[in-house]
């Protein structure tokens, strides 16, 4: 049986001003990055450096350096932690003999091309996908014949990107033309939520923390879960009660530093659904960088012109004790082992308890008609018969509130 390839990717982590605080987790979150798209990690080389070099993003001094480190040691791919202009991409290319050169854009957008299922999610990694390599084009033909497969490789593929620019440019108008097609379908379910008065909860946060598993247990559904980045791309939905009052939970795409924008813009009309809820969950990872993760998540947002109230809740504390230190005011939670979800869902109803009634309701057999043509607007609890009328338990709408006030106990 023929072993299976596992391309090799080496890491340069640049150490700017900018992120001298954070290159560390940036540096981690790549090997998490090249672990998801199906290939091995090699190494990483550090750089300290003033600012970008426009024309080879490290310097020629280091780029030799680096070619003579690689020299030996076979085929490797080199993964430059930033976003490569198309410039420096030609340039660094040819001063590391040719070797196979991608960015942290390139990895992320490959990530979401195999993780990809529904038709939705396809066309829009092919659109950022298009939008990121399109100005990339000229002199990349070449390049893109010396790769083979691998990381940067999936989604449109080889052959199209090698056709003329004007195709390209044709296709990605048709893209988008679907997506928005898509768009106002979304906008015509959204009004029909707001119309029947479903209040909307969206899970939101950084990738791989537990949005998914939350969801599978507090709708005690079966979304797909996998311990990886950007494992879930595509939308989801699904109704779930806290004390009778029906609620709908909605799940999508993770947010990690430096996202790239393209990415962002085709995902937009799938990141409604947290855009335009009644409430947020930020999901952070109690065990990792759980406030950068929610800094990281609040920007990302706020580009969205996210301004919808939020919770936060800190995942993955099923082996902590202290909870001092988190964001003041988060709702600490292990979705893997069941606790803390009963604090959350109060915290959760809590919000809404303005919005509903929790009441007692006395309806008499002789006005059983008129409380037939009302009963549509509540959430009956629990109904029970007594010698002259129905006693029934009833979760009402506030809005609905002033055509009840004839049957409360």
């Amino acid at each position: 049986m023929q072993e299976e390839f596992l391309e090799k990717i080496y890491i340069i982590q640049p150490i700017t001003r900018e992120n001298a605080a954070k290159y560390k987790i940036l540096q981690q979150e790549a090997v998490a990055l090249i672990e998801s798209a199906g290939a091995t990690y090699a190494g990483t080389i550090y750089q300290n450096v003033h600012e970008i070099n426009p024309a080879t993003f490290v310097g020629e001094g280091k780029l030799a350096e680096l070619s003579a480190l690689l020299d030996g040691l076979g085929e490797i791919t080199l993964l430059f932690n930033g976003e490569l202009s198309p410039s420096q991409l030609l340039n660094i290319s040819a001063a590391v003999d040719n070797r196979k050169v991608i960015d942290r854009t390139t990895l992320i957008l490959d990530i979401f091309a195999k993780n990809a299922k529904s038709g939705e999610g396809k066309l829009q990694v092919e659109l950022a996908q298009l939008k990121y390599l399109y100005p990339r084009l000229k002199g990349k033909g070449e390049s893109l014949s010396r790769l083979g497969g691998g990381v940067g490789t999936r989604g449109p593929g080889e052959t199209k990107l090698e056709t003329d620019r004007r195709y390209i440019r044709g296709r990605l108008k048709y893209l988008e033309s679907r997506l928005k097609e898509m768009e106002k379908r979304r906008h015509l379910q959204l009004e029909r939520r707001k119309k029947d008065n479903v209040k909307t909860i969206a899970l939101v946060g950084y990738t791989n923390v537990g949005k998914s598993t939350l969801m599978n247990l507090l709708a005690d559904s079966d979304v797909y879960v996998h311990d990886g980045l950007f494992a879930t791309l595509d939308p989801t939905a699904r109704n779930f009660t806290i004390n009778d009052v029906p609620f709908l939970l909605t799940d999508t795409v993770g947010f990690l530093q430096d996202l790239p924008h393209n990415l962002i813009e085709a995902f937009h009309s799938t990141l409604e659904s947290a855009l335009h809820c009644d409430l947020a969950i930020i999901v952070c990872d109690g065990q990792g960088e759980y406030d950068l993760q929610l800094q990281t998540t609040l920007q990302t947002l706020r580009e969205l012109n996210f301004d919808a109230p939020y919770l936060v809740a800190v995942n993955k504390c099923e082996n902590l004790t202290d909870f001092s230190c988190f964001p003041q005011g988060s709702v600490p939670i292990s979705a893997k082992e069941n606790k803390g979800i009963e604090q959350l869902k109060r915290e959760i109803f809590a919000f809404f308890q303005n919005d509903f009634l929790l009441r007692e309701l006395h309806v008499p057999y002789l006005r059983m008609d008129e409380y037939a043509k009302l009963k549509k607007l509540i959430i009956e609890r629990s109904v029970a018969y007594t010698d002259d009328g129905i006693q029934v338990s009833a979760v009402i709408p506030t809005r609905y509130a002033d055509q009840f006030i004839s049957f409360l106990s």
